[in-house]
């Protein structure tokens, strides 16, 4: 079996401007989605909160305009931690499966979009849920592999361009970097839901947005509604039971 060195992982060392400019160009795809992280946190006021794969903190920035504090963060790339850093996150530099976390310290931690970027999610929930508090919550947010857009990230990174025959007509104005649709990892709702089974999270409820088809996905702010079936990002809320 080939060893993962986790340590070394920085998928977007070099991306970090083409990451916020996107969501920049995209404006009604990063407010949908920030509305689904908003409705899953809560606003518990007085709740620590850890964001594992803050990336820039473009989303933990926005939080804090609507009175959530997101005060602390992981993150393997070192520019856009420098970033989170300046957006006021105290961001340690390491991927989620080799961060050193402080035990029972947060009532929420989430993983919003970076999971599809963590090779070995088992190991990352390993590492990250003694961190939680009993009773807190882990929150997985991403795109489902079998979503509307993780089918089109999917072909996007089969044939390297957006502007292939085969997409014509199916991919929003400004899609997201083939760059950085290649080296994620696409998992199902179903391995993601299996994988916090495995790790006796039984208690979980699903959340969605972005259910247009892509293309016309930016053209308005959607409300996040239950479910899991027709969104192409997903928010599973899963509960750790308290220890007797």
């Amino acid at each position: 079996m080939t060893s993962i060195n986790f340590e070394q992982q920085a998928v977007f060392d070099g991306y970090a401007q083409t990451y916020d400019q996107w969501f920049m160009a995209n404006t009604g795809v990063f407010k949908s989605e920030l509305a689904l992280l908003h409705t899953v946190i809560g606003q518990g006021a007085h709740d620590k909160i850890l964001s594992i794969g803050c990336g820039s903190g473009l989303f933990e920035q926005a939080l804090k305009q609507v009175g959530v504090d997101v005060a602390d963060g992981v993150e393997p790339s070192k520019d856009m931690a420098a970033i989170a850093e300046k957006r006021g996150v105290s961001v340690q530099v390491s991927t989620a499966e080799a961060a050193q976390l402080p035990d029972a310290a947060y009532d929420v931690i989430y993983f919003n979009g970076s999971a599809s970027y963590m090779q070995d999610l088992d190991i990352a929930v390993a590492n990250c849920l003694p961190a939680l508090k009993p009773d807190g919550r882990l929150i997985i947010i991403d795109i489902p592999k079998e979503s509307a857009y993780g089918l089109l990230y999917l072909l996007a990174s089969q044939t390297g361009a957006y502007d292939d025959e085969t997409l014509a007509g199916v991919a929003p104005q400004s899609p997201y970097p083939v760059t950085l649709t290649k080296p994620a990892i696409w998992r199902t709702t179903a391995e993601k839901t299996a994988t916090l089974q495995r790790f006796g999270l039984t208690k979980m409820h699903y959340m969605q947005t972005l259910r247009q088809n892509p293309v016309y996905s930016n053209d308005a702010v959607e409300v996040p509604v239950a479910g899991y079936q027709s969104g192409s990002y997903v928010a599973i809320i899963a509960e750790k039971a308290t220890t007797k």
